[in-house]
């Protein structure tokens, strides 16, 4: 962390939230928040006032900048290895997931790349993926196993995440999305079974903070996302689920009594479970890269919002159905697929998801106290919709440090020629 004292002066704008001290931001708070013209100092890595100070060490130009929080994609599977190009195109041409799955392709094609490609070669992808995701301003992602399919392949790729974490520049956390696909030579039933006796051990290293499971007619049930709610809660563990992507099976409702912190994808929501969501301290992760380029059903996000739901965006950075890794891009199509506005995208891809990975105490918002994790725009907030497809950031910074300078522009901005 930063020791030195950091100054930001004349930017054309700074996301802040409507009052201090929230953790999330859904219903009249996503409008109150404001994109007014400021400066800002942070001290040892941390916001220590929301203006400038000109004896700082290091002093940056932000005139015509906004400036952001650094994103936070909350909802990523990396580590993995190789991709599945070939998969896309079929289902350009109408082959569905379901049945590329059956068929030995996604996440057991996925499976096997893993098991082919030494940890190196894991990590140099993940890396190089990491890069990108820090270029377009991501400064905290998560990392998710459930490429393993069997028990020595899922802790190596939470070993592998730990590796990463250790790598690069972006704070990460670690979920074990231990029930995404069955294996084979097991049912669902037993691959569960196998679960519970491998917890220990996916534990022990103490990295894991969250527990995962793919509810989909290719995959898991209810019953089993049942059970995985006991084993997170038995675990002390937050509990995430993959749920309602492909086709409905209402199970939003089980995850709410099972305690989840989010339900993500929600293609297939059934209309009843909006208003139980929305009354929940659940996250609705949206995943609009995965919807666009699977041409998949799309969530109501919109209506999620109306409701006054905590709407999380994320990448959902995958080999198979979405190898994407730019937020500003995630943001861009979900104003125009889900008719967010850029305050509610910019939430959504901050705040909130720092809640969803239980960080909004010291992350996701412009506060004095969090954490200098701050990425420099180099156009208005409302470009970054707007200009789909163009990355906006000149400069990202975490806990204080310049860690990505874009050009020679961006450079001058921190007294480097």
């Amino acid at each position: 962390m930063s020791t030195g004292t950091v100054s930001f002066t004349g930017a054309a704008q700074i996301l802040r939230p409507p009052r201090d001290g929230l953790d999330q931001l859904r219903g009249a708070d996503l409008a109150g928040q404001t994109l007014a013209p400021g400066g800002l100092t942070a001290v040892g890595g941390v916001i220590a006032a929301l203006e400038p100070d000109p004896r700082a060490g290091l002093a940056v130009d932000a005139h015509g900048c906004a400036i952001l929080p650094g994103f936070i994609d909350c909802h990523t599977h990396l580590p993995f290895a190789g991709w599945r190009a070939g998969e896309y195109e079929q289902k350009v041409g109408g082959v569905r997931y379901e049945e590329i799955a059956r068929t030995g392709g996604g996440i057991a094609s996925s499976a096997r790349a893993l098991r082919e490609s030494s940890d190196e070669q894991v990590l140099v992808q993940s890396r190089g993926l990491a890069a990108e995701m820090l270029a377009a301003g991501t400064t905290t992602f998560e990392c998710k196993s459930g490429y393993g399919l069997s028990r020595e392949q899922e802790l190596r790729s939470l070993r592998l995440a730990q590796a990463l974490a250790a790598e690069v520049a972006q704070t990460t956390t670690s979920t074990a999305l231990l029930a995404h696909s069955v294996p084979s030579g097991y049912t669902a039933d037993t691959w569960m079974d196998e679960v519970e006796r491998m917890l220990p051990e996916v534990l022990a290293p103490g990295g894991v903070s969250a527990l995962d499971i793919f509810v989909e007619s290719v995959a898991f049930s209810n019953a089993h996302l049942e059970r995985m709610g006991a084993l997170a809660a038995g675990a002390g563990l937050a509990l995430r689920c993959h749920v309602e992507q492909f086709g409905g099976y209402r199970s939003v409702p089980v995850a709410l009594a099972a305690g989840a912190r989010s339900v993500d994808h929600l293609a297939t929501l059934h209309p009843d479970d909006v208003e139980p969501l929305a009354q929940a301290d659940c996250a609705a992760v949206l995943l609009p890269a995965a919807e666009f380029l699977g041409a998949e059903h799309r969530a109501p996000g919109r209506e999620l919002l109306d409701a006054g739901a905590i709407v999380v965006l994320g990448t959902d950075a995958n080999p198979g159905t979405a190898p994407v890794v730019s937020m500003p891009l995630v943001i861009g199509l979900a104003v125009r697929l889900y008719g967010m506005t850029t305050r509610e995208a910019l939430a959504a891809a901050t705040l909130n998801a720092a809640w969803t990975l239980g960080m909004a105490r010291t992350l996701g918002s412009i506060e004095v106290g969090k954490r200098a994790d701050l990425v420099l725009l180099d156009a208005p907030a409302e470009h970054v919709a707007y200009r789909l497809g163009h990355n906006p950031v000149e400069l990202a910074f975490i806990a204080g440090e310049p860690v990505y300078v874009r050009d020679e522009r961006a450079a001058a901005r921190i007294g480097l020629r």
